[in-house]
């Protein structure tokens, strides 16, 4: 945690609450607290429709590296992406994507990827206002993928910047994955090691930030006769011997021990693509964490579900979501995507 005035660390708190009702909710209750958890938030509109995880499901999006590396693909070259997310109490998030394939040395991509938390309100010990501060964050991701025959290897190098109320810290870090695709087969599988990394500066001397580290491997495919591609990813890979407990519970608040298959489906996270047309698809997803750890003690409405769309438009991609987090509803992710090619006037 960040030191300093009361006020300010009130709300500094009040900042990190409502970002981690939005990423994968668990990350403390498996490995601690935790920094730039924001890495953790879907990468674009496809990743939340999916179940909010997936490593193995590219399929001609340039955002998709940004979970595994490996899936950078040659016939990405030149494509472009723009996603926006708007989520809890004004915090907004964002990103932008191009990929290029310089042939022999492989496939590049560059991203940038920000979170704002917006403005805030601080107050000393005696409840007096202070003035607003603001807080945000920043990264800043090169990848790299080169294919082996049916195997791909890829890399993510990332700066990563963090900064609230006068207090600073930066880190780098880097996602090493790899990626199997069939060569006749419409089937994937997919694993990444992710946030591999470490602090270059800290937000105080006492501060003591970690990277969110996770293990994930996912698979999909799409059965030969059917209109369907399914998506199975497993996640927190490195956390499975943790000792989890229901934060719900029962009798009185006492935290209930999870059952064995509660505690693999927490582990997992289930998508499928439903292939209407060339140009349009609808996606649907169900994260079990997310349902469990966000539900409330009567209800867990439609949490943990996700749904969405792509629609192809001429030169653009137009990709929605809705990831449900918990009874009072949900979040929104767009993606807009573009092949820069088709804007080109090349010469016979």
């Amino acid at each position: 945690m960040i030191s300093g005035p009361s006020g300010v660390g009130i709300a500094k708190l009040s900042c990190i609450l409502g970002l981690m009702l939005l990423v994968l909710p668990a990350r403390a209750q498996f490995g601690g607290q935790k920094s730039f958890q924001f890495l953790n938030l879907p990468a674009n509109a496809r990743t939340a429709g999916l179940g909010a995880v997936n490593v193995s499901s590219g399929q001609g999006d340039v955002q998709m590296y940004l979970n595994n590396p490996a899936l950078l693909d040659s016939t990405l070259d030149h494509h472009v992406a723009l996603t926006y997310q708007s989520l809890v109490a004004d915090i907004n998030y964002g990103s932008f994507s191009y990929v290029r394939d310089l042939g022999d040395p492989g496939i590049w991509g560059w991203s940038v990827q920000f979170l704002d938390y917006g403005e805030f309100q601080g107050f000393d010990p005696s409840g007096a206002p202070t003035g607003t501060f603001t807080g945000s964050e920043l990264a800043f991701t090169m990848g790299y993928a080169r294919p082996l025959g049916p195997i791909t290897m890829g890399a993510n190098f990332k700066l990563l910047f963090s900064g609230i109320a006068g207090f600073n810290a930066s880190l780098v870090a880097l996602d090493i994955g790899g990626a199997y695709k069939h060569p006749q087969s419409d089937l994937t599988v997919g694993l990444t090691f992710k946030n591999i990394g470490f602090v270059l500066s800290d937000f105080t001397e006492t501060s003591d930030s970690e990277m969110p580290f996770d293990v994930q491997i996912g698979i999909t495919f799409k059965p030969q006769y059917m209109p369907f591609r399914f998506t199975l990813t497993g996640y927190n890979l490195s956390f499975l011997n943790e000792d989890l407990f229901d934060p719900t519970g029962t009798g009185e608040g006492t935290p209930q021990e999870l059952s064995s298959l509660d505690r693999i489906f927490r582990h997992i996270a289930i998508g499928t693509e439903i292939l209407i047309h060339k140009n349009f698809n609808v996606r649907a997803g169900y994260n079990h964490l997310i349902r469990q750890e966000l539900r409330l003690a009567e209800t867990s409405g439609g949490a943990g579900f996700s749904f969405g769309f792509l629609l192809k438009i001429k030169r653009f991609e137009l990709a929605y979501s809705r990831g449900i987090y918990h009874t009072g509803g949900g979040y929104d992710y767009f993606t807009l995507a573009s092949d820069l090619n088709s804007f080109i006037k090349r010469k016979n």
